[in-house]
C-alpha cells in the first residue's frame, strides 16, 4: 500500500475527514500479486465525496513470469473488489483517544485488529454488544460502516458479521449513528453493486 506519491501508507496519510472520528487517505495505490495465475495487479483508487466511498480510477496488470498471457480470460479472475476492500482498511485512521490531544495515538483500521478477516478485535465487538455505552457503540458502528462503505461493501452485513447481531439490530444502530452525525461523507445505496 502506497500513497499516490509512492510513500508507504501510514495513518499520517489519512488527511481527509469522514464521519465524526475517521480520517482517510484521499487516494492510494495497492499492489496484489497472484502467484498461481502469474499476474500482478496495481490498483489506484480515490475517495469520492459524491459517492461516499473509494472509486477505482486505474488498474494495471502485468505478467509475473514467462508463458503467462494477460488476456480477457486471465483478467476475469482479478479480484478488484477484494483488493479494494483489503486496501481500504489500511487507508482509514482513527484514534481511541481525544482527537485534539497532541499525544493521541492514531492507528489504521487494519492495525486495530490482529485477527485476519476481522475489522475490529473480537474482544471489542463483544464488549460493545454486551455493555457498550452509547458513544463507544457509535464509534464502533462508524468504524465498521466506514470501512465497509468506503470499500463499496454492504455496511449492514459488516456490522452483523463483526458484532454477531441480527440484521434488524445492525440497521437500527446504523440509523442511530447516522442521526448522530457519525456517518457524514459515507454512503452505501442498498442493492447497489460497486463498480469495481
Amino acid at each position: 500500500m502506497r500513497t499516490l506519491d509512492g510513500d508507504p501508507m501510514t495513518w499520517q496519510a489519512a488527511t481527509t475527514r469522514v464521519g465524526a472520528a475517521l480520517r482517510i487517505s484521499p487516494a492510494f495505490v495497492a499492489k496484489y500479486a497472484d502467484e498461481t495465475a502469474g499476474i500482478e495487479t496495481v490498483l489506484e483508487a480515490r475517495y469520492s465525496a459524491d459517492d461516499g466511498r473509494y472509486v477505482v480510477t486505474a488498474v494495471t496488470n502485468r505478467s509475473l513470469r514467462a508463458g503467462v498471457e494477460v488476456n480477457n480470460l486471465a483478467l476475469r479472475q482479478i479480484p478488484i473488489q477484494a483488493i479494494l476492500q483489503n486496501a481500504a482498511t489500511q487507508c482509514i485512521a482513527l484514534t481511541l483517544d481525544e482527537e485534539q490531544d497532541p499525544t493521541a495515538k492514531w492507528v489504521t483500521a487494519s492495525e486495530l485488529s490482529s485477527t485476519e478477516g476481522r475489522i475490529i478485535p473480537r474482544w471489542l465487538a463483544e464488549d460493545v454488544v454486551k455493555r457498550g455505552t452509547k458513544d463507544a457503540r457509535m464509534e464502533v458502528i462508524e468504524i465498521l460502516y466506514g470501512t465497509a462503505a468506503l470499500a463499496g461493501l454492504p455496511p449492514v452485513k459488516a456490522v452483523q458479521s463483526e458484532l454477531g447481531v441480527p440484521h434488524r439490530t445492525a440497521s437500527d444502530w446504523i440509523k442511530k449513528a447516522r442521526a448522530a452525525g457519525r456517518l457524514t461523507g459515507m454512503t452505501y445505496i442498498v442493492g447497489r453493486q460497486a463498480d469495481g
